[in-house]
């Protein structure tokens, strides 16, 4: 009797242990149920939580990461198609190039002239032959002469008159419209009267040189200076620079980029004045040496002064590339 009563008892407890716990599995469930209900409420329509796609099936995480990385993928290489590529070694050297293969076929060929366009070897020939006998060396120093006094005369003329005009409005007043209109006349033109008030020495070329050079260098540093950004100013103003270290901090690395665009053209205008300049009323130079082979019809000679012009200037151009990216390698550009 007593036995059976233990057993009901047992019975009754385990019963009783096993509905609690039933009861509270069924409420954490409900808990939980009604969690997820109120999180699903709240996340927008647009969006897709984590791990899940729209329809709310589960995606795997890796799935979602390599779909992401092939998009970025994709874009990176979608943006790097814009850019012109990387900097080919010595690119500027393929249009010279090949401008003297085809001058060379077309002699080869008999397509030329060989007394109005003589072949590449024969001005290679007439070069050494002009180079061994002394009088190539000595045109090319006088023509460098006088284009390094020029250069030099028009270069510092062009930056002072620049940063007087840019950084004053008196100045700016004084010598931009002077400098407009000196632009405006033909600068050969100027030779009669330079002559006149110079004499025909070597001064009259020197002065025309400089004002062949001092232009555009003068019109791309003022053109960069007003350019410079108001805010830069105000910060130089908040933070109290000397005058002094507002030139040195905020004008001169906001002028350098349009000031050496000026200075290649000022080195090539050089060029282009001492060729002319040359041949009028002088007697050296490598433009006197071409004035003297135009009257004996010596057209290879000509031609050797051509391409010494030629490479003078792609040397100097090339320079001036050089340095460039070197001071303003800060920069990011596409030429960089």
């Amino acid at each position: 009797m007593t036995t059976s009563t233990t057993s009901t008892a047992s019975t009754a407890s385990t019963a009783s242990t096993a509905s609690t716990a039933s009861t509270a599995s069924t409420a954490t469930t409900a808990t939980t149920a009604e969690t997820a209900k109120a999180q699903s409420d709240q996340t927008p329509p647009d969006q897709t939580p984590p791990g899940k796609s729209p329809s709310g099936a589960a995606t795997p995480s890796g799935a979602a990461g390599t779909s992401v990385a092939v998009g970025a993928a994709a874009q990176v290489r979608r943006r790097r198609r814009l850019s012109p590529g990387r900097r080919l070694p010595a690119s500027r050297l393929v249009g010279p190039l090949l401008f003297l293969a085809l001058w060379a076929a077309a002699s080869a060929a008999g397509q030329l002239d060989p007394a109005a366009v003589p072949a590449p070897w024969t001005v290679l020939e007439t070069g050494v032959r002009l180079w061994t006998d002394g009088t190539l060396p000595t045109d090319i120093l006088t023509s460098l002469r006088r284009a390094g006094a020029g250069f030099a005369i028009g270069l510092t003329a062009g930056i002072a008159l620049a940063l007087a005009s840019g950084l004053s409005r008196t100045g700016e007043a004084l010598i931009d419209g002077t400098v407009q209109l000196n632009r405006a006349i033909p600068t050969l033109g100027l030779i009669p009267l330079f002559i006149l008030w110079l004499g025909i020495g070597e001064t009259f070329k020197i002065a025309i040189i400089a004002i062949v050079v001092y232009i555009p260098i003068y019109l791309n540093t003022h053109a960069a200076l007003a350019g410079i950004d108001t805010r830069f100013v105000e910060l130089a103003e908040v933070q109290g620079l000397s005058r002094f270290r507002f030139i040195r901090e905020i004008v001169i690395p906001g002028a350098l980029p349009g000031f050496f665009v000026g200075l290649r053209l000022g080195v090539t205008g050089s060029w282009l004045g001492l060729v002319v300049l040359e041949q009028i009323n002088a007697t050296n130079g490598l433009g006197y040496l071409m004035f003297q082979a135009q009257n004996y019809g010596q057209s290879d000679v000509i031609l050797v002064g051509l391409v010494v012009y030629g490479i003078f200037g792609l040397v100097s151009d090339s320079a001036v590339r050089l340095i460039e990216r070197r001071v303003l390698s800060w920069r990011r550009t596409l030429s960089s």
